[in-house]
């Protein structure tokens, strides 16, 4: 009975190796993408779909901001960063391509009325310059500003985009994820923040996003030129990548993955024909 039992327990072991190690025919190419929260939801929907039809790939997507991310393909510690800004001039000589735009939203609690805001009224606003909602056709209450951290994809596309050589305020609230500014917008009547457009509608709690200059937010404005705020997703990599990498970033910018990425809010490139 014992040698049975013995035979038996060298059997569960071998199983459960066999298990844990997939037996040779488990996943076997596994990589890193990492970097921008504004990116990341994204991909992390694109990454699903692809193992799925790919078990022998894993896909690992972390956040951190489009600095990490960049930094990451510099230290050789990912093999992909993800930016939702331009790649700045020391940043260059990386390869980078862009998998798709997206709209940059400024956001308002739908109880305030104001609908539409000029680029140097939402300047004014975040440099301090304007402090009352009324100083730009809004209710007479103090204006709450939301912004994202330093380093932040959103907040340098932002500052690029609006600021120009302001600064923005310190007094305004610092949050580190598109969903923070989201939420707080989403509980506050006086908040004012800004988001990627494709955000705007997710989730339960509800926001505005405004015109800019009477033009609104949308997928259509973004393509024509119209909206004037949008930025570039990006992957970054030290070099051109190949293998199983390069083959996702190809899925991505295929129809099937440009589709997901529209359904998804965002604005990839038409394809052709």
């Amino acid at each position: 009975m014992r040698k049975v039992e013995r035979l038996l327990l060298i059997l569960m072991i071998l199983v459960s190796t066999c298990l844990l190690t997939s037996c040779g025919i488990g996943r076997s190419t596994a990589f890193i993408i990492t970097g921008s929260t504004s990116v990341q939801p994204y991909v992390e929907i694109l990454a699903e779909k692809y193992e799925f039809a790919h078990p022998d790939i894993m896909i690992d997507v972390q956040g951190g901001g489009s600095s990490a991310g960049i930094q990451a393909v510099e230290s050789d510690t990912a093999e992909i960063g993800m930016s939702s800004r331009n790649l700045r001039k020391d940043e260059q000589h990386l390869w980078s391509i862009e998998i798709t735009k997206d709209g940059l939203a400024i956001i308002v609690n739908p109880d305030n009325p104001v609908r539409d805001l000029t680029l140097a009224q939402i300047r004014g606003i975040y440099s301090a310059q304007y402090t009352n909602w009324k100083e730009v056709g809004g209710p007479d209450a103090r204006i709450h500003i939301i912004t994202r951290e330093e380093g932040s994809g959103t907040r340098g596309a932002f500052e690029d985009m609006v600021m120009s050589e302001v600064r923005i305020t310190p007094k305004a609230i610092v949050q580190n994820t598109n969903g923070a500014v989201r939420q707080l917008v989403a509980s506050d009547p006086f908040s004012i923040g800004y988001i990627s457009l494709g955000l705007v509608n997710d989730g339960e709690s509800p926001v505005k996003a405004v015109a800019i200059e009477n033009v609104p937010p949308t997928a259509y404005n973004v393509r024509s030129g119209d909206y004037v705020l949008y930025r570039s997703f990006l992957f970054v990599a030290k070099e051109e990548p190949t293998g199983s990498v390069m083959e996702f970033i190809d899925y991505i910018l295929s129809p099937e993955g440009r589709q997901i990425l529209e359904n998804e809010g965002l604005i990839p490139e038409k394809s052709e024909g």
